[in-house]
């Protein structure tokens, strides 16, 4: 029997992108039974352009978050299968029908979720090329089963919110982990390369060293979970490149009766991050690689800084109502 697919996309003051979103989603090469947008409190012309096309607006005031704005979504679905994207993203035009293969192949997979595209979904930089690089690189080498959803790109079957519940509304970011620890215990995950979206990430440095600071704060209670349960998250960085980041980082105050052992630590950096260095060099050339090991280092040290902070202090973890709200997903 065909699938009815219901398409929920959570959008924040979403006007730049939205309309290259929606355009994907019905430029799709397989029906989609519904498309629902969940405007989460925008103030920018987000309605006016979703108004625009066929699809269901569901508005939210005032901003609630990513996990209330999918879970408004799934609350208005009728379909059996819920696509997720998020507003700031154009999928490739057979994602939907390779994820339907996937699920259909495996009844008992729960969720397919996608890689991002190695070119952004608008060009706004150098920060940027570096950030969909290694999103690409890193989602691309973790393809097959896996035990992380990322919903930002993904097919879930309804079956498993009705057994799950929705997502964690006092999360503002790290949902996806939360969610995932739910979900492996009763369902597989598959991550693969048949759903695949450009995305409009984040081109001003400050903004990105905020955004993974903040992300990691529930890295270590999220690993511990994991582990707890007998499962490994999927991660954004190998355990090599983040304890050479922390050496080099450690060693800097010994660098001036020191110097060549930062510069050890330095090439051991480059070493444990080879494999993506090369496809940098691939995608962007040679000249591009100083800049983008920069950024990546720069990325580690917010890393350890807020695992560390999400470790020591659990209350210093995102969520709804402490600390700065961060919004569903706008990028500006």
């Amino acid at each position: 029997m065909p699938h009815s697919v219901s398409v929920v996309i959570p959008a924040y003051n979403s006007a730049r992108t939205l309309a290259a979103c929606l355009d994907s989603v019905y430029a799709q090469t397989c029906p989609i039974h519904e498309v629902i947008v969940v405007d989460d409190g925008s103030t920018d012309a987000t309605a006016r352009i979703a108004r625009g096309y066929p699809c269901t607006l569901v508005r939210h005031e005032p901003n609630r978050g990513v996990s209330a704005a999918r879970n408004a979504g799934i609350a208005a679905a009728t379909g059996d299968i819920l696509f997720f994207l998020d507003s700031d993203e154009a999928l490739g035009p057979d994602s939907v029908a390779g994820a339907l293969e996937i699920l259909d192949a495996d009844p008992e997979c729960g969720c397919a979720h996608g890689v991002i595209a190695p070119e952004p979904l608008f060009d706004d930089g150098p920060v940027e090329h570096y950030k969909v690089l290694h999103a690409h690189w890193w989602r691309l080498r973790g393809v097959g089963e896996v035990e992380t959803a990322f919903f930002a790109q993904a097919a879930v079957r309804r079956e498993v919110f009705e057994r799950l519940g929705g997502f964690d509304e006092r999360l503002r970011d790290s949902e996806d982990l939360e969610f995932s620890d739910r979900l492996a215990p009763h369902w597989k995950i598959v991550l693969t390369d048949r759903i695949v979206a450009r995305h409009d990430e984040e081109d001003r440095l400050g903004a990105l060293l905020g955004e993974t600071f903040r992300r990691a704060l529930l890295l270590v209670p999220a690993l511990r979970s994991a582990r707890r349960g007998g499962r490994r998250n999927l991660t954004a960085n190998s355990p090599a490149s983040v304890a050479s980041a922390a050496a080099l980082y450690t060693s800097l105050p010994f660098a001036v009766w020191l110097p060549v052992l930062p510069v050890a630590l330095l090439l051991a950096f480059c070493a444990a991050n080879a494999g993506l260095l090369r496809f940098v060099a691939r995608q962007r050339g040679a000249r591009f690689l100083p800049f983008f090991v920069g950024v990546h280092l720069a990325t580690h040290a917010a890393l350890l800084c807020g695992a560390a902070l999400g470790a020591l202090w659990p209350r210093g973890r995102t969520r709804a109502g402490h600390g700065t709200p961060a919004p569903t997903e706008a990028k500006r």
